[in-house]
């Protein structure tokens, strides 16, 4: 890693928030973001720390691979091991060894997505556990209790993540429920030197929604602002649409954060189109998998054609996993659902992502993305094995 792309941990008695806006080329945006914890270059890419942990990584590694902030979960560590337990062991940063900014969820989107039974009221929502079925609440008052327990940097506002698809009814109503509880989480936050509260645009694929919802964020004033209910199942060229009529009317001097974003190719897009910040399962995910992300495209590992190759994934990448192990042996520890074997992969992708991230802050800083955009999509579509 370049020393002068390597950031450093802050140490700083000045406890604030803030984000400089660098440079800009067309809508792609440069900047940093300061913490007492330490800066955020971005655009950036926030692994996923669900549970305290990104899976299959230690934490040095992570951090090894360029990442200046992780994202951790409020709904998983609620559960296991409590907030409150957490809180009485030091706080997350020292529970999972992990010094520098932490960004936590609100909770919402998996109340949604993996709860048993649920129920919800303008109060909040109530919920079976996925683990063992215990019922639990969680309002944007509690939400932001837990995120205070936990000891994050930056925190982000309850939410009702609006299913897809959905009718323009059912997403205003759904929206203005969301804007209600980040007045609320808003409150229930106050003032916190050091630390950030995000609001989150909701209103689907509806540019008037999305607008009223920007509008009604702005006027109750977040240290950033995230675009939330995408990348789920609207397919990307509606999430690009939808990021073209919503980032326009996000404030300029503020960090923009796509939720749950995704690709390599749609950081890029995304970034064309003004966001800031991205987290994503789908490096780590993918990883303990075989799937393998470089600059050469998407390569399955698992598959029978990387039996006998001994080329590593990419003898040019500065990540030992990527350049020191045979597609092979990779092939063989998939195969054989080795521990290492996922080790491995994650460790590739997540350096992967950190090296797009680092080639994309230089492109916007020497002002010319559109070319790497254009060469990095073209390396993909190129790839580095012939047919069969």
């Amino acid at each position: 890693m370049n020393a002068s792309e390597q950031s450093s941990p802050t140490n700083s008695d000045d406890n604030v928030f803030s984000f400089d806006l660098k440079s800009v080329d067309g809508q792609a945006r440069l900047g940093e973001i300061s913490l007492p914890r330490g800066k955020i270059r971005t655009p950036a890419f926030m692994p996923v720390g669900t549970a305290a942990t990104v899976k299959a990584m230690y934490p040095e590694q992570v951090r090894e691979t360029g990442a200046d902030i992780l994202l951790g979960n409020t709904y998983h560590l609620m559960l296991r091991p409590s907030a409150e337990r957490v809180a009485a062991l030091g706080g997350l940063h020292k529970f999972m060894n992990w010094p520098r900014p932490i960004l936590t969820d609100s909770g919402g989107f998996q109340v949604m997505s993996l709860s048993k039974l649920r129920k919800m009221t303008e109060d909040g929502v109530t919920f079976q556990s996925h683990i063992d079925g215990s019922r639990h609440h969680l309002s944007p008052e509690r939400s932001i209790e837990i995120q205070n327990l936990l000891g994050s940097d930056i925190q982000m506002v309850l939410d009702e993540c609006t299913p897809y698809p959905c009718s323009q009814e059912e997403a205003a109503s759904s929206m203005r429920q969301s804007m209600r509880w980040a007045q609320r989480s808003r409150t229930a936050f106050g003032t916190r030197p050091g630390r950030a509260l995000f609001g989150i645009v909701q209103g689907s694929v509806f540019e008037p929604l999305r607008h009223e919802s920007a509008d009604a964020l702005i006027d109750i004033g977040f240290d950033g602002y995230a675009v939330g209910g995408l990348a789920v199942g609207e397919g990307q060229a509606a999430m690009l649409s939808t990021l073209d009529f919503t980032t326009p009317v996000l404030p300029k001097d503020r960090p923009r954060y796509l939720m749950g974003v995704g690709t390599p190719d749609d950081i890029l897009e995304s970034v064309a189109r003004g966001i800031d910040m991205f987290d994503c399962v789908m490096p780590t995910r993918s990883g303990r998998h075989g799937q393998a992300f470089t600059r050469f495209g998407k390569i399955n590992v698992r598959n029978a054609r990387h039996a006998d190759d001994h080329r590593p994934l990419d003898a040019e990448s500065g990540c030992p996993a990527t350049s020191s192990y045979s597609r092979a042996y990779l092939h063989h520890l998939i195969r054989c659902n080795e521990f290492l074997g996922s080790m491995l992969v994650t460790w590739s992708n997540l350096h992967y992502y950190q090296d797009l991230m680092r080639g994309i802050r230089q492109a916007i800083a020497e002002e010319r993305f559109p070319d790497f955009k254009s060469e990095t999509q073209a390396g993909w579509a190129r790839g580095d094995i012939p047919p069969l």
